[in-house]
């Protein structure tokens, strides 16, 4: 029985991310993966957003996809609703349009520098646990069968999580549109925009550019509602793009095509015992917004950086406790605003169609509202509890902020460290090598402030005294 810190179940992007970011911290962890090794082009995600982007920058992976990506600086959500991403108040205010599969391949890079061993073609085919460990079956691509040991599990296996299964989690949720199609194809003629969308009566229709000569096309008829197993073929997928976008922009050479339904699903929770859920095992929700993967990988920066801790013996289990309470909010929140975007969307009755009138005049006129919104959508607006009587800063996001010397958050933050940021030098004395980087404003800013790994803050103070931040970092760094 080989044993290891941390087993990670699934190669997506959700499940790269973490594995990277543990082994970069230097915690041994090995990754399942049921399908063979490979980078599939058929993957359904096609947006970053301004958070995800920020985590991506604090691992040095950002401009390298910026150069491969497309940026979309503004937003169309339904009707006449165009909403300008130039306010975001981030390093990146924009949309970037770029399939799933190249932010897979940087991650997986990344991860095997670090050290990731990857367990190709080995299925789960059990799990238990006790108060030291989890024991995860596994039949192997010769079709042996292996126990495997370790302190913690994490199940980013996708919808059909075979770890969620194992561990006895309901997925509770409903079937929200039937009959979705979508396809790989060459185009005649070329979209005006970057990305085009648009809704009409009982059509919606989505395309976007892969980059390579192919365009994703997702299109739904809600008057023809059939089985995922129905046959499909090119003809059905133009009538519906025609019906949603005047035309069919001459598709032709569908190199993929599939119908799949789109679900709303939310795990109860995200942590049993020694195993957690993050990404598509623990939440799926309407493609509407594109929140899907960016959420699954915010999942999984939250809680990387807390394993790490744990496992490395800085910090007590009950931080583990924190992932569930700061995270699966935000999946709820996510499925709320997916399905209500795809909802209004698709409006069609007449009471619909005046609220989505209604919503469209309040986020085209007032800017409060207009913020928040965008805040969710992007991921740059959600803050998490922080304890009664914290500095208010206290579990809120740092932009990429100045830094003295030159210097900027997101590199300091490369590593997996904590970053201490203070008006005034301070020597940690070595204390906290190789976890924590000491920085200075860059401005004239008097708030000392902890930003945790994944790039919110963990404890501040005005006027902190040496005595208040060792204390500080005694509690939180370890």
């Amino acid at each position: 029985m080989n044993g290891t810190p941390v087993i990670v179940v699934g190669s997506g992007p959700t499940g790269l991310l973490l594995a990277g970011d543990l082994a970069t911290a230097g915690v041994p962890v090995t990754l399942v993966e049921r399908r063979s090794h490979g980078i599939s082009n058929l993957s359904r995600a096609f947006v970053l957003h301004a958070r995800t982007l920020e985590q991506l920058d604090a691992r040095g992976l950002a401009d390298g996809l910026e150069a491969l990506g497309q940026r979309l600086d503004k937003l169309r959500l339904f009707g006449s609703l165009t909403v300008d991403l130039d306010d975001l108040p981030s390093r990146f205010r924009h949309l970037l349009v770029l399939p799933q599969y190249e932010v897979e391949k940087a991650l997986e890079q990344r991860a095997v520098e670090a050290g990731v061993d990857f367990r190709y073609e080995t299925e789960v085919t059990g799990l238990s646990q006790d108060e030291n460990g989890v024991t995860v079956e596994v039949r192997g691509p010769d079709g042996s069968r292996e126990s495997l040991r370790a302190e913690y599990l994490v199940g980013a296996d996708g919808m059909r999580s075979a770890v969620r299964d194992a561990i006895g989690l309901p997925f509770p949720g409903r079937s929200v549109i039937c009959s979705v199609v979508l396809a790989d194809v060459r185009l005649a003629e070329r979209p005006e925009t970057l990305l085009t969308v648009n809704a009409v009566g009982d059509a919606f229709a989505f395309i976007a550019p892969f980059g390579d000569g192919y365009h994703r096309v997702i299109a739904w008829n809600r008057a023809h509602d059939v089985p995922d197993s129905e046959p499909l073929d090119l003809d059905e997928i133009k009538e519906v793009t025609r019906l949603a976008l005047g035309r069919d922009f001459g598709m032709h050479d569908a190199r993929w095509m599939s119908r799949f339904h789109s679900d709303e699903r939310q795990a109860p929770a995200y942590r049993v015992g020694r195993v957690f859920l993050a990404g598509d095992a623990a939440h799926v929700h309407t493609p509407a917004g594109g929140q899907g993967m960016n959420t699954g990988l915010q999942d999984a920066a939250n809680l990387s950086w807390k394993l790490a801790q744990v496992a490395g013996g800085h910090a007590s289990p009950e931080l583990l406790d924190t992932y569930e309470s700061e995270r699966h909010p935000v999946g709820r929140a996510v499925l709320r605003s997916s399905g209500g975007i795809v909802r209004l969307a698709m409006a069609k009755g007449p009471w619909e169609l005046a609220l989505r009138a209604a919503l469209t005049a309040v986020l085209d006129r007032v800017a409060p509202a207009r913020r928040r919104m965008l805040g969710q959508l992007t991921g740059i607006g959600y803050k998490y509890a922080a304890p009664r009587g914290a500095h208010p800063l206290t579990g809120t996001r740092v932009p990429d902020v100045a830094l003295a010397g030159g210097g900027r958050l997101h590199a300091s933050l490369r590593g997996g460290h904590f970053v201490l940021i203070t008006p005034e030098t301070y020597d940690d004395r070595g204390a906290h090598k190789g976890r924590l980087t000491v920085e200075r404003w860059a401005s004239g800013r008097r708030t000392t402030v902890l930003v945790r790994p994944d790039g919110y803050v963990g404890w501040a103070a005005d006027g902190a005294t040496p005595r208040e931040i060792e204390a500080a970092l005694t509690a939180h760094v370890g």
